[in-house]
Protein backbone atom coordinates (compact mmCIF):
# COMPACT_ATOMS: atom_id res chain seq x y z
CA UNK A 1 0.00 0.00 0.00
CA UNK A 2 2.22 2.57 -1.23
CA UNK A 3 0.39 4.53 -3.34
CA UNK A 4 -1.32 8.28 -2.84
CA UNK A 5 -4.55 7.08 -4.01
CA UNK A 6 -4.27 3.89 -1.31
CA UNK A 7 -3.52 6.29 1.44
CA UNK A 8 -6.59 8.86 0.58
CA UNK A 9 -8.92 5.93 0.66
CA UNK A 10 -7.52 4.58 4.39
CA UNK A 11 -8.23 8.08 5.48
CA UNK A 12 -11.50 8.50 4.35
CA UNK A 13 -12.10 4.67 5.99
CA UNK A 14 -11.27 6.71 9.66
CA UNK A 15 -13.34 9.96 9.21
CA UNK A 16 -16.40 7.08 7.72
CA UNK A 17 -15.64 5.34 11.08
CA UNK A 18 -16.21 8.17 13.23
CA UNK A 19 -19.76 9.20 11.20
CA UNK A 20 -20.83 5.87 11.47
CA UNK A 21 -20.81 6.25 15.19
CA UNK A 22 -22.01 9.41 15.09
CA UNK A 23 -24.57 7.91 13.27
CA UNK A 24 -25.78 4.74 15.24
CA UNK A 25 -25.80 6.21 18.86
CA UNK A 26 -28.83 7.65 17.30
CA UNK A 27 -30.35 4.17 18.04
CA UNK A 28 -28.25 2.26 20.05
CA UNK A 29 -27.04 3.37 23.58
CA UNK A 30 -23.33 2.32 24.34
CA UNK A 31 -22.12 -1.79 23.24
CA UNK A 32 -19.07 0.40 21.41
CA UNK A 33 -16.60 -2.71 21.43
CA UNK A 34 -19.70 -4.77 19.94
CA UNK A 35 -19.69 -2.26 17.15
CA UNK A 36 -16.36 -1.93 16.16
CA UNK A 37 -16.17 -5.65 15.53
CA UNK A 38 -18.99 -5.78 13.67
CA UNK A 39 -17.18 -2.93 11.66
CA UNK A 40 -14.21 -5.21 11.49
CA UNK A 41 -15.33 -7.96 10.60
CA UNK A 42 -17.57 -6.42 7.72
CA UNK A 43 -14.46 -4.87 6.32
CA UNK A 44 -12.60 -8.21 6.72
CA UNK A 45 -15.18 -10.64 4.87
CA UNK A 46 -15.83 -11.93 8.10
CA UNK A 47 -18.75 -13.47 10.52
CA UNK A 48 -19.75 -12.83 14.09
CA UNK A 49 -21.48 -14.84 16.40
CA UNK A 50 -22.82 -12.46 19.28
CA UNK A 51 -23.77 -14.14 22.53
CA UNK A 52 -25.98 -12.61 24.72
CA UNK A 53 -29.73 -13.11 26.98
CA UNK A 54 -32.50 -11.48 25.19
CA UNK A 55 -33.36 -8.12 25.27
CA UNK A 56 -29.75 -6.28 24.70
CA UNK A 57 -30.66 -4.83 20.93
CA UNK A 58 -28.66 -7.32 18.93
CA UNK A 59 -31.47 -7.41 16.36
CA UNK A 60 -31.74 -3.59 16.92
CA UNK A 61 -28.21 -3.31 15.92
CA UNK A 62 -28.16 -5.63 12.90
CA UNK A 63 -31.24 -3.65 11.48
CA UNK A 64 -28.99 -0.45 12.47
CA UNK A 65 -26.10 -1.32 10.87
CA UNK A 66 -27.97 -2.15 7.39
CA UNK A 67 -29.95 1.02 7.24
CA UNK A 68 -26.48 2.44 7.67
CA UNK A 69 -24.41 0.65 5.23
CA UNK A 70 -27.59 0.33 2.55
CA UNK A 71 -27.32 -2.97 2.65
CA UNK A 72 -30.24 -5.59 2.06
CA UNK A 73 -31.21 -7.45 5.47
CA UNK A 74 -32.53 -10.82 6.18
CA UNK A 75 -33.63 -12.32 9.58
CA UNK A 76 -33.90 -16.20 9.86
CA UNK A 77 -35.36 -17.15 13.35
CA UNK A 78 -34.14 -20.04 13.96
CA UNK A 79 -36.48 -23.28 15.27
CA UNK A 80 -36.44 -27.39 15.63
CA UNK A 81 -38.41 -27.57 12.53
CA UNK A 82 -36.68 -25.09 10.09
CA UNK A 83 -35.10 -26.78 6.94
CA UNK A 84 -31.85 -26.00 4.37
CA UNK A 85 -33.89 -24.97 2.10
CA UNK A 86 -35.74 -22.49 4.39
CA UNK A 87 -32.46 -20.90 4.22
CA UNK A 88 -31.11 -21.55 0.89
CA UNK A 89 -34.55 -21.92 -1.30
CA UNK A 90 -36.00 -24.49 -2.76
CA UNK A 91 -37.09 -25.84 -6.39
CA UNK A 92 -40.77 -25.74 -7.19
CA UNK A 93 -42.88 -26.78 -10.72
CA UNK A 94 -43.68 -24.42 -13.06
CA UNK A 95 -45.49 -24.64 -15.91
CA UNK A 96 -45.09 -22.72 -18.87
CA UNK A 97 -48.66 -21.33 -20.14
CA UNK A 98 -47.88 -20.95 -23.39
CA UNK A 99 -46.08 -24.17 -24.30
CA UNK A 100 -47.59 -26.32 -21.87
CA UNK A 101 -44.13 -27.79 -20.75
CA UNK A 102 -43.04 -27.80 -16.81
CA UNK A 103 -39.80 -27.34 -15.44
CA UNK A 104 -38.16 -26.71 -12.21
CA UNK A 105 -37.68 -22.96 -10.88
CA UNK A 106 -35.07 -21.98 -8.06
CA UNK A 107 -37.01 -19.53 -5.35
CA UNK A 108 -34.06 -17.99 -3.55
CA UNK A 109 -34.08 -17.73 0.17
CA UNK A 110 -33.01 -15.55 2.69
CA UNK A 111 -29.42 -16.00 2.27
CA UNK A 112 -29.84 -14.30 -0.77
CA UNK A 113 -28.70 -10.88 1.29
CA UNK A 114 -26.39 -8.73 1.72
CA UNK A 115 -26.27 -9.29 5.97
CA UNK A 116 -28.20 -12.30 7.36
CA UNK A 117 -29.02 -12.04 10.88
CA UNK A 118 -29.27 -16.11 12.02
CA UNK A 119 -31.40 -15.49 15.19
CA UNK A 120 -30.77 -18.66 17.75
CA UNK A 121 -28.66 -20.26 15.59
CA UNK A 122 -28.33 -22.95 18.13
CA UNK A 123 -31.76 -23.92 18.48
CA UNK A 124 -32.10 -25.74 14.88
CA UNK A 125 -30.71 -29.14 14.01
CA UNK A 126 -27.15 -29.83 12.64
CA UNK A 127 -28.50 -30.67 9.49
CA UNK A 128 -30.02 -27.00 9.04
CA UNK A 129 -27.33 -25.07 10.42
CA UNK A 130 -24.71 -26.84 8.10
CA UNK A 131 -26.56 -25.53 5.30
CA UNK A 132 -24.92 -22.03 5.91
CA UNK A 133 -21.22 -23.35 6.06
CA UNK A 134 -20.86 -23.17 2.47
CA UNK A 135 -22.63 -19.68 2.07
CA UNK A 136 -20.11 -18.53 5.03
CA UNK A 137 -16.53 -19.35 3.23
CA UNK A 138 -17.39 -19.52 -0.25
CA UNK A 139 -19.76 -16.85 -0.62
CA UNK A 140 -21.80 -19.22 -2.88
CA UNK A 141 -24.66 -22.02 -2.52
CA UNK A 142 -25.30 -25.23 -4.54
CA UNK A 143 -29.18 -26.40 -5.07
CA UNK A 144 -29.54 -29.73 -7.28
CA UNK A 145 -25.87 -29.29 -8.71
CA UNK A 146 -26.38 -26.21 -9.97
CA UNK A 147 -24.35 -23.01 -8.32
CA UNK A 148 -25.78 -19.36 -6.92
CA UNK A 149 -23.56 -16.73 -5.94
CA UNK A 150 -24.42 -14.41 -3.16
CA UNK A 151 -24.38 -10.47 -3.23
CA UNK A 152 -21.26 -9.07 -1.88
CA UNK A 153 -20.89 -7.94 0.18
CA UNK A 154 -22.19 -10.63 2.45
CA UNK A 155 -21.89 -10.74 6.04
CA UNK A 156 -23.52 -13.53 8.80
CA UNK A 157 -23.99 -12.31 12.05
CA UNK A 158 -25.39 -15.45 14.20
CA UNK A 159 -26.79 -15.01 17.53
CA UNK A 160 -26.58 -17.50 20.69
CA UNK A 161 -28.74 -17.34 24.23
CA UNK A 162 -26.24 -18.40 26.86
CA UNK A 163 -28.66 -19.16 29.01
CA UNK A 164 -31.65 -21.63 28.21
CA UNK A 165 -29.34 -24.83 26.73
CA UNK A 166 -32.84 -27.53 26.85
CA UNK A 167 -33.55 -28.30 23.06
CA UNK A 168 -31.07 -26.62 22.16
CA UNK A 169 -27.74 -27.92 19.56
CA UNK A 170 -23.70 -27.00 20.07
CA UNK A 171 -22.42 -25.68 17.00
CA UNK A 172 -19.87 -28.39 15.26
CA UNK A 173 -16.51 -27.14 15.44
CA UNK A 174 -16.65 -26.78 11.54
CA UNK A 175 -18.80 -23.93 11.94
CA UNK A 176 -17.83 -22.09 14.66
CA UNK A 177 -13.94 -21.91 13.30
CA UNK A 178 -16.23 -20.24 9.94
CA UNK A 179 -16.99 -17.07 12.69
CA UNK A 180 -13.98 -13.89 12.75
CA UNK A 181 -15.34 -12.98 16.11
CA UNK A 182 -17.56 -14.28 19.15
CA UNK A 183 -18.89 -11.18 20.70
CA UNK A 184 -20.54 -11.08 24.17
CA UNK A 185 -22.91 -8.91 24.49
CA UNK A 186 -23.09 -7.71 28.30
CA UNK A 187 -25.66 -5.58 30.59
CA UNK A 188 -25.84 -1.97 29.66
CA UNK A 189 -24.57 0.21 32.49
CA UNK A 190 -26.88 2.17 34.89
CA UNK A 191 -26.39 5.17 33.09
CA UNK A 192 -26.64 3.62 29.17
CA UNK A 193 -29.81 1.61 30.64
CA UNK A 194 -31.74 5.14 31.41
CA UNK A 195 -30.73 6.27 28.66
CA UNK A 196 -32.06 3.55 26.74
CA UNK A 197 -35.34 3.64 28.81
CA UNK A 198 -35.83 7.60 27.67
CA UNK A 199 -35.31 6.73 24.18
CA UNK A 200 -37.50 3.44 23.98
CA UNK A 201 -40.37 5.19 25.99
CA UNK A 202 -40.85 8.20 24.18
CA UNK A 203 -42.77 9.15 20.92
CA UNK A 204 -38.66 9.89 19.32
CA UNK A 205 -38.23 8.19 16.17
CA UNK A 206 -34.69 8.37 14.25
CA UNK A 207 -34.10 8.38 10.69
CA UNK A 208 -30.52 6.77 9.96
CA UNK A 209 -28.33 8.63 7.14
CA UNK A 210 -26.97 6.13 5.04
CA UNK A 211 -22.85 6.11 5.51
CA UNK A 212 -21.46 3.74 3.19
CA UNK A 213 -22.94 1.62 0.22
CA UNK A 214 -22.01 -1.88 -1.09
CA UNK A 215 -18.92 -0.48 -3.58
CA UNK A 216 -17.74 1.06 -1.00
CA UNK A 217 -17.34 -1.34 1.16
CA UNK A 218 -15.83 -3.40 -1.35
CA UNK A 219 -13.21 -0.97 -2.00
CA UNK A 220 -12.46 -1.07 1.60
CA UNK A 221 -12.28 -5.04 1.83
CA UNK A 222 -9.85 -4.94 -0.98
CA UNK A 223 -7.91 -1.72 0.61
CA UNK A 224 -7.71 -4.18 4.08
CA UNK A 225 -6.06 -6.79 2.38
CA UNK A 226 -3.27 -4.65 0.72
CA UNK A 227 -2.36 -3.10 4.24
CA UNK A 228 1.38 -4.40 4.75
CA UNK A 229 2.15 -6.12 7.46
CA UNK A 230 5.71 -6.37 9.29
CA UNK A 231 7.50 -9.47 10.06
CA UNK A 232 7.91 -9.56 13.65
CA UNK A 233 3.84 -8.89 13.80
CA UNK A 234 3.27 -11.78 11.59
CA UNK A 235 5.37 -14.11 13.75
CA UNK A 236 3.93 -12.69 16.67
CA UNK A 237 0.45 -13.83 16.09
CA UNK A 238 1.29 -17.41 14.53
CA UNK A 239 3.36 -17.88 17.46
CA UNK A 240 0.21 -17.13 19.75
CA UNK A 241 -2.21 -19.18 17.89
CA UNK A 242 1.30 -22.33 18.00
CA UNK A 243 1.26 -21.68 21.79
CA UNK A 244 -2.56 -22.89 22.33
CA UNK A 245 -2.27 -26.24 20.58
CA UNK A 246 -0.89 -28.71 23.59
CA UNK A 247 1.64 -30.68 21.39
CA UNK A 248 3.50 -28.02 19.87
CA UNK A 249 6.64 -27.01 21.06
CA UNK A 250 5.51 -23.20 21.70
CA UNK A 251 2.73 -24.65 24.09
CA UNK A 252 2.96 -23.34 27.62
CA UNK A 253 2.40 -24.47 30.92
CA UNK A 254 -1.13 -22.67 30.50
CA UNK A 255 -1.90 -24.32 27.82
CA UNK A 256 -0.54 -28.02 28.91
CA UNK A 257 -2.96 -27.38 32.39
CA UNK A 258 -5.70 -25.98 31.03
CA UNK A 259 -6.53 -26.06 26.89
CA UNK A 260 -7.35 -29.78 25.55
CA UNK A 261 -7.86 -28.51 22.06
CA UNK A 262 -6.04 -25.17 20.57
CA UNK A 263 -6.70 -23.19 17.80
CA UNK A 264 -6.40 -24.09 13.56
CA UNK A 265 -4.48 -21.73 10.82
CA UNK A 266 -8.04 -20.00 10.11
CA UNK A 267 -7.13 -18.26 13.78
CA UNK A 268 -3.47 -16.62 12.71
CA UNK A 269 -4.96 -15.70 9.34
CA UNK A 270 -8.39 -13.52 11.08
CA UNK A 271 -5.77 -12.16 13.79
CA UNK A 272 -3.53 -10.96 10.85
CA UNK A 273 -6.54 -9.68 8.73
CA UNK A 274 -8.26 -8.39 11.53
CA UNK A 275 -5.69 -6.70 12.89
CA UNK A 276 -4.92 -4.93 9.45
CA UNK A 277 -8.32 -3.57 9.72
CA UNK A 278 -8.42 -2.54 13.36
CA UNK A 279 -5.35 -0.32 12.53
CA UNK A 280 -6.80 1.37 9.38
CA UNK A 281 -10.07 2.51 11.59
CA UNK A 282 -7.57 4.36 13.36
CA UNK A 283 -5.88 5.54 10.76
CA UNK A 284 -2.32 3.21 10.93
CA UNK A 285 -0.76 2.35 7.39
CA UNK A 286 0.48 -0.77 9.12
CA UNK A 287 -0.85 -3.10 12.49
CA UNK A 288 1.73 -3.57 15.27
CA UNK A 289 1.57 -5.89 17.91
CA UNK A 290 -0.77 -4.26 20.16
CA UNK A 291 -3.60 -4.44 17.32
CA UNK A 292 -3.06 -8.21 17.49
CA UNK A 293 -3.39 -8.27 20.99
CA UNK A 294 -6.25 -6.09 21.29
CA UNK A 295 -8.53 -8.11 18.69
CA UNK A 296 -7.16 -11.81 20.03
CA UNK A 297 -9.93 -12.41 22.58
CA UNK A 298 -12.44 -12.50 20.42
CA UNK A 299 -11.09 -14.41 17.79
CA UNK A 300 -9.51 -17.35 19.98
CA UNK A 301 -12.20 -17.82 22.74
CA UNK A 302 -14.64 -20.16 20.39
CA UNK A 303 -11.44 -21.71 18.94
CA UNK A 304 -10.03 -22.76 22.11
CA UNK A 305 -11.53 -25.78 24.41
CA UNK A 306 -10.93 -26.38 28.16
CA UNK A 307 -10.46 -29.27 30.31
CA UNK A 308 -12.09 -30.14 33.24
CA UNK A 309 -9.11 -28.64 34.97
CA UNK A 310 -10.00 -25.18 33.82
CA UNK A 311 -13.47 -25.64 35.13
CA UNK A 312 -12.37 -26.61 38.53
CA UNK A 313 -10.13 -23.53 39.11
CA UNK A 314 -12.25 -21.05 37.83
CA UNK A 315 -9.96 -20.49 34.69
CA UNK A 316 -11.78 -18.58 32.38
CA UNK A 317 -11.20 -18.86 28.26
CA UNK A 318 -10.56 -15.02 28.38
CA UNK A 319 -7.85 -15.81 31.47
CA UNK A 320 -6.54 -18.26 29.90
CA UNK A 321 -5.90 -15.91 26.25
CA UNK A 322 -4.40 -13.04 28.69
CA UNK A 323 -2.36 -15.31 29.87
CA UNK A 324 -0.98 -16.07 26.40
CA UNK A 325 -0.48 -12.61 24.90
Amino acid sequence: MNTNNDQAILKKLADTKEKFFTEIEKTIVGQKDVLDHILISLLCKGHILLIGVPGLAKTLMIKSLAELLDLDFNRIQFTPDLMPSDITGTEIIEQNRTTGKRSFKFFKGPVFSNILLADEINRTPPKTQSALLEAMQEHKITNAGKVYGLDQPFFVLATQNPIEQEGTYPLPEAQLDRFMFNIWVDYPSYEEELEIVKKTTSDETNKLDVILTADQIITYQDLIRRIPVADNVLEYAVSLVNKTRVKNEKATEITQKYITWGAGPRASQYLIVGAKCYAALRGKYSPDIEDIKAIAKPILRHRLVRNYRADAEGFSMDRIIEELL
